[in-house]
């Protein structure tokens, strides 16, 4: 038997903590713990799983808080910084001790320092990236929605200008500045990123898209479409307005041996009565494929986590919750080598949530 902490952020003023034990397949709820308002995005420190940062998606004046993570998930907050911009949607931690929070509503972002305390935020030398307002595209204003680290580069995918950001640092922590980046096509409003292999995989959430790319080599600026390909299911609700949102590669393991991509559905607009889907691809031979459409019963699946972040154990799971609706939170468990899902688990004391992080107890 393994129990499972999961912490679960979201348009409220508190972080939620829930136990999830994988013999009984019981979702428990356990506690909420307060927080700046909005703490809509959740991350572990990349290497010290006792430590939390969480987003502020305040307008005008966005936010970025840590947190000390006790038995059970009983969260303390430590220290709040001021986000560079409005509305942060997303944050993420980078392997030099630094966190990156990207303003969605100001068209920013920001790299944040620590001190020797990764608790402890230095916001002195810190700059603040402002994107340029697209000249293409249907959205008239720069909206970046993460911040993505891979090797050196920081990338920044922005829906506005349909175009992934490439920064860099510049000298000392805290001063990035854009060095380049990887067009993609014009009104397709690029969200999320995942990258395997050195394989670029863009949800976009204007097109509905997931878009496969070679990521190139710096400073190269663009690279072709491989794949493109719709999440959208094939039967859509007269009414309905799709928008994807998440994509997640869990690594490979022997249980799991296919690095299967699952990615999010939104229907903003009439819902199918069975909800939401996780889209399944598989890349074969360059090709995107769709291997399945896994009704979940939530409403707009803004964000969803795989268990392997918790270890040995957790790579079965995925667990995601609606933005609306009264759903809750789901765990579904991979079934069939991971192109299907099983939903095991549900716990509606709280009817929304919008992303999460897993710990072993």
């Amino acid at each position: 038997m393994v129990n499972f902490t999961i912490l679960a952020g979201g348009y409220t003023s508190y972080i939620a903590s829930y136990m999830f034990n994988s013999e009984t397949n019981n979702l428990t709820y356990l506690n909420q713990y307060i927080t700046g308002g909005n703490p809509s995005w959740i991350i572990s420190h990349p290497t010290n799983k006792s430590i939390l940062y969480a987003t502020n998606e305040n307008v005008p004046v966005g936010a970025l808080q840590s947190f000390t993570v006790g038995p059970e998930g009983a969260l303390t907050l430590v220290d709040t910084a001021y986000s560079g911009g409005s509305g942060p949607p997303y944050c993420g931690g980078l392997s030099t001790g630094q966190v990156a929070i990207a303003n969605y509503g100001s068209g920013t972002a920001r790299v944040i320092p620590t001190t020797t305390d990764p608790l402890q935020f230095s916001t002195n030398d810190s700059t603040i990236v402002t994107f340029p307002v697209p000249t293409t595209g249907t959205q008239g204003v720069s909206e970046p929605h993460m911040a993505y680290q891979y090797g050196e580069e920081l990338l920044i995918p922005d829906k506005g200008n349909d175009k992934i950001w490439r920064l860099g640092q510049n000298g000392s922590p805290g001063n990035f500045s854009v060095h380049g980046q990887i067009a993609q096509p014009i009104g397709s409003g690029p969200r999320h990123i995942q990258i395997y292999e050195n394989q670029l995989y863009t949800i976009h959430e204007l097109a509905s898209t997931l878009i496969l790319q070679d990521f190139p080599a710096y400073p190269n600026f663009s690279t072709p479409l491989i794949s493109n390909v719709s999440t959208v299911p094939n039967y859509q609700p007269a009414g309905s307005s799709f928008a994807a949102a998440e994509v997640l590669i869990p690594l490979p393991t022997a249980e799991f041996p296919t690095p299967y991509i699952y990615t999010s559905n939104r229907n903003t607009g009439v819902q199918d009565p069975r909800g939401d889907t996780i889209a399944i691809f598989e890349n074969v031979d360059n090709q995107l494929v769709l291997k399945n459409q896994v009704y979940t019963g939530l409403n707009q699946i803004r964000g969803m986590m795989h268990g392997q972040q918790a270890g040995e154990g957790g790579d079965a799971y995925i667990v995601a919750a609606g933005f609306a609706g009264t759903a809750g939170v789901k765990v579904f468990k991979r079934t069939e080598g991971g192109v299907n899902l099983e939903e095991v688990a549900v716990n509606t004391e709280l009817p929304t949530r919008t992303s999460f992080v897993w710990l072993k107890q």
